[in-house]
């Protein structure tokens, strides 16, 4: 097996979306080379109602597949094609946006008022900008969750993970989305795709991942009986790790553990053409999009 290192540590920084929605983005609107075939991943944690309530009004999406995973509160959602749906602690749901669709998701928070989960952004291939588009609603009992003897809890949301298959399909990314917890102190290796790009997200706790060499300009720590070099997560809390290539990915969780999620996809390697909620191959096909949009011809 193979390390994957770690390239990079970012912190994910406060935003605004939809009608004032207070949220944090790791990534997005700009280069997607290092995430391909991922766009875009946003967390929307927050305990003060009126900073989400006004949620995202009626919008449209073409070329795109978003994740929407709630860990806390609900998210009622509507759509075009007459889909309507509440996302409850644990659900996922996943909308292949293809040829394009219109759609409202407003959050709620739970009977505290908070409310936290996340939404990622999946590229579609060109071969697949236009298809049909469609919905999967998976219900968090739904979704595989692993145990392991030291007790690791993997929750496989897609994609196969130590013998499970998680309960999305047929997703043109063909990702892996794990949600990872290790309790304090346990080191873990994961094992990923050697070909796929892969980021892990830490919204809980602390931990170190470990890296092939200590030289990428971040504080690095060896630790006592372990010739590991060890890459320190500085905030834990809201931050990305990006990985180089390799086949697992070793963790040593802190003294409180750690959660994360745990992506992996396979990289399209095309041309992104990119205007807000629509991401096509090339410019002549955003301006097609944006002129059937405010002529009604958007929907298929």
């Amino acid at each position: 097996m193979s390390i994957r290192p770690v390239k990079s540590i970012v912190s994910a920084q406060p935003t605004m979306e939809g009608a004032g929605v207070h949220l944090h983005r790791a990534f997005g609107f700009g280069n997607t080379s290092e995430t391909d075939p991922f766009l875009l991943f946003d967390d929307f944690r927050n305990d003060v109602p009126r900073q989400y309530q006004a949620g995202f009004p009626w919008h449209p999406h073409r070329g795109i597949e978003t994740i929407t995973y709630v860990l806390t509160g609900n998210v009622e959602h509507a759509d075009s094609l007459g889909n309507r749906g509440l996302l409850g602690s644990g659900d996922v749901q996943w909308m292949t946006a293809g040829s394009g669709i219109l759609h409202h998701e407003m959050p709620m928070g739970d009977p505290q008022g908070r409310m936290h989960g996340f939404q990622l952004w999946a590229n579609l291939p060109s071969s697949l900008k236009m298809t049909a588009p469609r919905y999967q609603d998976v219900k968090s009992k739904d979704i595989v969750e692993i145990t392991d003897d030291d007790g690791t809890i993997v929750r496989v949301i897609s994609g196969e993970f130590w013998g499970k298959r998680g309960p999305v399909d047929g997703i043109a990314a063909d990702p892996s989305y794990l949600d990872v917890s290790v309790p304090a102190g346990v080191k873990k290796s994961l094992p990923v795709d050697a070909y796929r790009s892969t980021f892990a997200y830490i919204f809980e706790g602390s931990g170190t991942f470990r890296h092939a060499s200590a030289n990428i300009g971040v504080l690095t720590e060896r630790t006592a009986g372990d010739d590991d070099d060890l890459v320190r997560d500085m905030s834990g809390n809201r931050s990305l790790i990006l990985f180089d290539t390799g086949d697992e990915v070793v963790v040593r969780a802190g003294e409180n553990g750690i959660r994360f999620l745990l992506v992996s996809g396979a990289p399209i390697k095309e041309p992104v053409a990119w205007h807000g909620p629509i991401v096509m191959n090339t410019q002549a096909e955003l301006q097609t999009a944006m002129r059937e949009l405010r002529e009604g011809t958007f929907i298929k």
